[in-house]
């Protein structure tokens, strides 16, 4: 059982709630921290590129070494959480994203903030990864669906603040330090979130025995690596050969990476990602529900900041405050589901999508005003967050349902890695199909990439009611160890 208060610690209840809520907190402070810096260094970018004179794609790597890493690392993370223990790859993560902040904050030229930051996204993806985990495993009942509402809530508010954050601290210009303390307010933070953890969980027996997989680590990250790379780095609307040539290899990665897996687990031995969990469908149905709805929500937060500002001559402030209503309403969703029934809960994550669909067709609709146009699209994705709010907790409640305990670390690196590359592919593919028709007109680019989201939110609505229907028929599964053979698990 990872990171639960213990009772020997806190003899009356009163106590025990403390830390209860203490622990809660400090999880979710990590998870606020890690997803926050994926953007706020976005408008940090242009003070950098003056202060450290970054030329050609150093400006680009700043922001691809932090997200390439953290994907990658979201995996191995995961699994060293179910071997070492939440607990401690939790502290582990939070100290090291907390230095290698400091690093980044304090960095002398363009080599050491890139370096430092890769380093800084593999620390958040061991410190990410665990939140889920610990809540799954030391939560039951009424009090883990408040955390998962929680979770919910603080993973949707931190992409959009960030952004915001980041910029409100260089505006400032705290010290005169320009974009520096944009990294160096991480640390107060970070040691907070650690001595919190220290006070509140108590360590924890380390988890399965069996060996890390070293092998599928390197698989998996050479196929993120292939993926993500020219998804990030490509700066026209047609791919260069050899971006095409990393998407090719990413494809032949995943087929090594399956079955390598697949090997490893008949022979009942450790594995980073279990096949066995992934041909359920009642999960992968849910996976690719989640990524497409994220693919659409990073899609819409891309679109949005070019088309407001380039394509309607609106503000940097315009643009970044649209989104805020989406996130508000998400924001007020995740917690409110947890409260109702689980018939409500079963049914919204298939609802969302329908939902989204909804927001982003009257997005479209909006961009056929003039005078009216950014009051309408407010409205418009505060609809879409009530959606995305409700197929998020919907698929976090049906996942964790569903896959079981035993099941915590697989689950938590499955959903990140499929949030991160679900993000990315969006921003790839709705954001090529805007710059493409935008060459025509602008209005005719928004129309039409709004009602492409809407379609992938409707796809997405379409795959969870596939879990959900499999999922009513099928009982959910025990507590078994992730290594337990396909054999072993028909045997129990």
């Amino acid at each position: 059982m990872a990171a639960a208060p213990s009772p020997r610690h806190a003899p009356g209840g009163a106590r025990r709630s403390v830390r209860r809520r203490g622990a809660l907190a400090a999880l979710l402070g990590g998870l606020f921290l890690g997803n926050l810096d994926i953007a706020v260094v976005n408008t940090a970018i242009p003070s950098i590129t003056r202060s450290l004179d970054l030329s050609g794609p150093e400006p680009q790597f700043v922001v691809t070494a932090y997200t390439l890493a953290y994907a990658v690392f979201l995996m191995p993370g995961a699994r060293l959480g179910r071997r070492f223990g939440a607990r401690s790859c939790y502290t582990l993560g939070v100290l090291g994203f907390t230095g290698f902040s400091l690093a980044c904050g304090s960095a002398p030229t363009a080599a050491i903030l890139i370096g430092a930051r890769a380093l800084q996204g593999a620390f958040a993806a061991l410190m990410v990864t665990q939140v889920l985990i610990a809540i799954q495993e030391a939560y039951d009942g009424e009090v883990r669906r408040r955390a998962l509402g929680a979770y919910t809530a603080v993973l949707g508010a931190s992409s959009v603040l960030g952004q915001a954050a980041g910029g409100l601290i260089i505006s400032a210009d705290i010290g005169g330090a320009g974009w520096r303390p944009v990294f160096w307010i991480n640390v107060p933070v970070g040691v907070a979130i650690a001595v919190a953890v220290r006070r509140c969980m108590d360590p924890e027996p380390p988890g399965e025995a069996a060996s890390i997989d070293p092998v599928g680590i390197a698989l998996l990250a050479l196929t993120m690596v292939a993926l993500l790379l020219p998804l990030s780095l490509a700066e026209s609307t047609s791919l260069p050969l050899w971006a095409l040539a990393l998407l090719v290899l990413s494809v032949a990665g995943v087929v090594a990476l399956w079955v390598h897996e697949r090997a490893r687990e008949g022979r009942a031995e450790a594995v980073l990602i279990s096949p066995s969990l992934l041909r359920r469908r009642e999960v992968s149905m849910a996976l690719c529900s989640q990524g497409l709805a994220r693919s659409a929500y990073f899609g819409m937060l891309f679109v949005v900041a070019i088309h407001v500002q380039e394509g309607r001559g609106g503000s940097a402030v315009q643009a970044g405050l649209i989104p805020v209503a989406w996130v508000a309403t998400f924001t007020l969703v995740g917690p409110l589901l947890n409260r109702l029934g689980g018939v409500v809960r079963q049914r919204a994550a298939p609802a969302g999508g329908l939902i989204m669909a909804v927001g982003f067709v009257g997005a479209a609709a909006a961009d056929g005003t003039s005078t009216s146009f950014i009051p309408l699209v407010v409205v418009a994705f505060a609809i879409g967050g009530v959606g995305y709010g409700s197929a998020f907790g919907g698929t976090m409640a049906h996942l964790t349902e569903h896959a079981g305990a035993g099941r915590a670390a697989d689950v938590s690196g499955l959903f990140n890695t499929v949030l991160q590359v679900g993000g990315s592919v969006g921003v790839a593919l709705f954001g090529t199909l805007y710059l493409v028709t935008a060459a025509d007109s602008v209005d005719r680019a928004f129309t039409l990439t709004s009602l492409a989201l809407a379609a992938a939110s409707a796809c997405a609505s379409a795959a969870m009611v596939s879990a959900t229907r499999i999922g009513r028929t099928r009982p959910p599964t025990p507590s078994l160890p992730p290594t337990t053979t396909s054999e072993e698990r028909t045997t129990a």
